[in-house]
């Protein structure tokens, strides 16, 4: 039987951040080589990246693909059953979820009572409902979701026959073949004890952009929308630039994990200049990186 994998999904934007999170994903397994990394970019799915300027249905109305979106590698989390050949067990995770204080393996050797996928719910406060799941990460057993044709599937939304939304929040699954995931397997900006996967969903203080321009879509879910509120009770309207990270243990536990790759070499110098030039990190990354100091992981 073939080793499980895990797909971090990501565009060139969130590259370093993909990078650190398959490091995490090695670091804090107690046997790495029982499992692979791998990242999926955006950029090597020419189905999907070629659309750029070309309309979609998301949220009921056709709206415009463009490739450079913070998060237009979304999509790709539904191609990772067919990348499977429909056979095996991975788990696919967002390039900003990173290995904290467990280990991989027994979320991938965990029992999935039977479901095809386990993932955790959206709550209220995140934009979800009924029927509605936080997929950014997912657990599947890829046998079991032959239906998933990521190419038909793509030709379909670009046709307007298959809503974005609904489609990434698996609205339109069976809903008896989904498991819930433990929060601590996603958790959602938290980091205690019990954190597990620390995913930092938080797009407006990711600790890699802080002080650059703002390049993702703030208006997308309108005046009344969730991202405006968050800004609106924190006092950040108008805001223009990446904020501050609220938990500096996060921000130093992210770039102690670029100190690692780069003393690793999973990660160049010059790669993370070019990422500063294209202003994807910020401009005082590596001061940021020297002032980190080694993680240790909380005791549970």
């Amino acid at each position: 039987m073939s080793p499980p994998v895990v797909f971090i999904h990501t565009n060139e934007q969130q590259m370093l951040g993909a990078i650190a999170s398959a490091h995490s994903f090695r670091r804090q397994s107690r046997d790495p080589q029982r499992f692979e990394v791998r990242i999926l970019r955006l950029e090597e799915t020419p189905h999907l990246y070629r659309r750029e300027g070309q309309p979609y249905l998301r949220m009921g109305k056709m709206a415009t693909w463009h490739n450079a979106d913070l998060q237009s590698f979304s999509p790709l989390r539904r191609m990772v059953p067919q990348l499977m050949g429909f056979q095996g067990r991975a788990l696919v995770t967002d390039p900003d979820v990173f290995s904290v204080g467990g280990d991989v393996l027994e979320l991938l050797e965990s029992d999935m009572h039977g479901k095809a996928i386990v993932c955790r719910n959206l709550p209220p406060a995140k934009g979800g409902g009924e029927g509605q799941w936080a997929t950014s990460v997912l657990l599947l057993d890829c046998a079991k979701l032959a239906s998933w044709r990521w190419d038909e599937q793509i030709d379909a939304m670009f046709a307007g026959r298959l809503d974005y939304k609904r489609w990434i929040q698996l609205a339109d699954e069976p809903q008896h073949t989904i498991g819930e995931l433990p929060v601590v397997w996603n958790s959602f900006d938290k980091l205690d004890a019990d954190t597990r996967l620390l995913h930092m969903t938080e797009r407006l203080t990711q600790p890699w952009k802080t002080g650059l321009p703002i390049d993702f879509n703030m208006n997308f879910q309108g005046p009344t929308g969730r991202l405006r509120r968050w800004l609106r009770d924190r006092g950040w309207l108008p805001a223009r630039r990446y904020q501050p990270h609220p938990d500096p243990r996060q921000e130093a536990f992210f770039f102690g994990l670029v100190k690692e790759c780069l003393a690793a070499g999973l990660v160049s110098e010059d790669f993370v200049r070019r990422a500063v030039a294209a202003h994807d990190v910020r401009p005082d990354v590596f001061e940021r990186i020297a002032a980190s100091g080694d993680w240790k992981p909380l005791a549970s």
